[in-house]
């Protein structure tokens, strides 16, 4: 909850909640809605023109960047922000499509590699104009110049205090 409560009971707590004002309240509300239905329109999109989800484009476009299209498990999970099981999940569906495979890693026993395929390659590569498409004109087309450049430093700030950077910290690639 981010606002006071009609009975806020301070009973657990010796200090009075920081709630938000009303204007912090419009926007995180605002960025809420906003993330939400990008999200959604995101996914949609990808359903209709690949039958993949928003996550597992991502996966493959990163595989695509990275050297001889290919990365170690935990270090894919890292990019995508998302459990190591939840990434071996989605793996696993990508490979049952043909668009990823895995690889032991010879210098690791426990490790793997997720490698894009020739065929995953094909798919990102028909699809990725109508993703851009999509992207342009529910984000970009939407803001000016100097609101995109804003909403790109603001972003960057909240991912930058969101990851901390000391050992031991609870991140969803590390779980």
């Amino acid at each position: 909850m981010t606002t006071a409560p009609a009975s806020a009971s301070t009973e657990t707590s010796t200090e009075t909640p920081r709630w938000l004002s009303d204007e912090e309240q419009r926007v995180w509300r605002s960025y809420l809605e906003a993330t939400t239905l990008l999200e959604d329109h995101l996914d949609r999109q990808l359903q209709r023109d690949a039958g993949m989800p928003h996550i597992y484009y991502g996966l493959l476009v990163r595989l695509a960047e990275s050297p001889r299209r290919r990365l170690r498990m935990t270090e894919l999970a890292m990019y995508a922000k998302i459990t190591r099981s939840r990434l071996s999940h989605a793996i696993a569906r990508l490979e049952k499509n043909g668009w990823v495979r895995r690889e032991d890693c010879p210098s690791d026993k426990r490790g793997q590699f997720a490698v894009l395929t020739d065929e995953g390659l094909e798919v990102l590569k028909r699809t990725a104009p109508g993703h851009v498409a999509a992207v342009r004109q529910a984000l970009f087309e939407r803001l000016s110049p100097a609101q995109q450049k804003a909403l790109g430093e603001i972003m960057e700030i909240v991912a930058e205090g969101l990851q901390p950077k000391e050992a031991g910290a609870d991140l969803p690639w590390l779980r």
